[in-house]
């Protein structure tokens, strides 16, 4: 049964067969014998968040990264808007940058913003809102430091949870060593847990690794 199986059935007693996480690992390397530098881990965690708590979201920096290609565009102008492309930012403009996104002239993944342009921005805010891509302060997308904005947004990994509280994000490619793959989980389950109020040891229940053809494992030590 694949993780999204198990991990949507809320409520099942845990699994008899969990086992430990770098036991799973291993499992799932076995699977993947061949194709582990292009396979990814991937972790399911079933989070219970208090009525009322805003949405499970966030983000990290991974000891190692495994995404590469994630596409920045940074509402900025002047020395700001230099300092966004000098930072490594993909796509970079003023209220000229507004428009072509409001025509759809332009793909990028993560969007950023100094805050004088944020009232610009606010104009496509109902297209990038339903998308998690309008930039706010109080997601950590607009500040006067862009280069460190476009630095985080470059590395970052980000997670949400579904409708149903459960998380489900890549970690890691296969061929990761086990020590790589367990402290990139490490850092995830840390992030995950900031979200949790005073039922911090309520908060998360059960958590399943997976892969990209393996099987989906319920994890005895997390």
């Amino acid at each position: 049964m694949c993780a999204r199986g198990y991990a949507s059935k809320r409520g099942a007693a845990p699994h008899p067969n969990s086992v430990p996480l770098e036991r799973a690992i291993s499992i799932l390397k076995a699977f993947e014998v061949g194709q582990q530098s292009k396979q990814t881990v991937e972790l399911h965690v079933h989070c219970s968040p208090e009525k009322g708590q805003a949405p499970i979201r966030g983000s990290c920096i991974l000891p190692r990264a495994y995404k590469s290609g994630t596409r920045v565009l940074v509402f900025a102008e002047g020395e700001k808007a230099k300092e966004a492309l000098a930072a490594g930012a993909d796509i970079v403009g003023g209220e000229e940058l507004v428009n072509k996104v409001r025509d759809g002239e332009v793909r990028f993944d993560k969007c950023l913003s100094t805050p004088d342009m944020l009232p610009k921005v606010a104009k496509i805010a109902r297209m990038l809102g339903p998308k998690g891509l309008m930039p706010t302060v109080n997601k950590g997308t607009v500040s006067s430091d862009v280069a460190e904005l476009v630095k985080f947004a470059k590395n970052a990994q980000d997670f949400h949870a579904d409708k149903a509280g459960i998380v489900h994000t890549g970690v890691a490619k296969v061929g990761f060593s086990s020590d790589e793959i367990v402290a990139n989980i490490a850092v995830v389950m840390e992030s995950i847990r900031t979200h949790a109020r005073e039922n911090r040891g309520r908060f998360v229940g059960r958590v399943y690794l997976s892969s990209t053809r393996g099987p989906g494992i319920q994890i005895a030590d997390l």
